[in-house]
């Protein structure tokens, strides 16, 4: 039965990745008339990539979701609202660090900037920002706070340190906080999120426990650009 389950799951799997190797592979062929360079190791690339999917997303559901939903539902036992917020800043601040693609923007940035963004420093800042970000969404959490009342302030903010920014912090922020949403921290912060709400007297994890993805990305659009201040200074 688990053998069929476990087939099932990564037939879902290729079912996923097919569509789109197909799409890009009969543009290649057809409409821009140009072959595929080493059919076996493109062959050879594609099943890797199946695999490789099927068994992250397996090992994050018998891993991440349950670590981070049982960390959640247990921080309650810290009786400091301020130090579940640290708990919180320091889980995003060190899964940021690990993103693949954060780190993989913070080289690209440093390439073409010559050197003149270090991606050390562009990875802590996009990390300190998302840290922050969801300490604040813990603390929402914690106090029962609509997200209108946080998420108003933070844009505003962010359109302010805008016009201050050098414009290529501006963009390398948009694509910071999007880096950060990885295969990391998605899960496992979004299963801290909710595992707290779950413990939380009349709180509704639907409502609650999500969104916080959002607030760690602004956060880390605000560190960028706070950044770019500074260099500026």
């Amino acid at each position: 039965m688990r053998g069929i389950e476990g087939l099932g799951a990564l037939l879902e799997t290729l079912r996923g990745i097919l569509p789109l190797t197909a799409i890009l592979a009969l543009f290649q062929l057809f409409i821009l008339r140009k072959p595929i360079e080493n059919i076996r190791e493109f062959g050879v690339g594609f099943l890797l990539s199946v695999f490789g999917l099927h068994f992250f997303l397996k090992g994050v559901s018998m891993s991440l979701f349950p670590l981070g939903d049982s960390v959640g539902r247990n921080l309650v036992v810290l009786e400091r609202k301020w130090l579940i917020i640290l708990v919180a800043f320091a889980i995003g601040y060190l899964g940021t660090l690990v993103e693949p693609a954060l780190k993989a923007l913070a080289l690209e940035v440093e390439e073409i900037s010559i050197g003149a963004i270090p991606h050390r420093v562009l990875i802590h800042a996009v990390a300190v920002g998302f840290g922050a970000g969801m300490g604040i969404g813990i603390f929402k959490i914690l106090n029962d706070i609509s997200y209108i009342k946080i998420v108003v302030p933070l844009l505003t903010l962010i359109i302010i340190l805008s016009f201050l920014a050098p414009e290529e912090f501006v963009a390398i922020a948009m694509d910071s906080a999007s880096a950060t949403t990885g295969p990391v921290n998605i899960p496992l912060n979004m299963a801290l999120a909710i595992g707290l709400t779950k413990i939380i007297e009349n709180a509704d994890p639907l409502v609650a426990g999500f969104g916080i993805v959002g607030l760690t990305s602004i956060g880390a659009m605000i560190s960028v650009l706070t950044l770019g201040i500074l260099t500026r200074i």
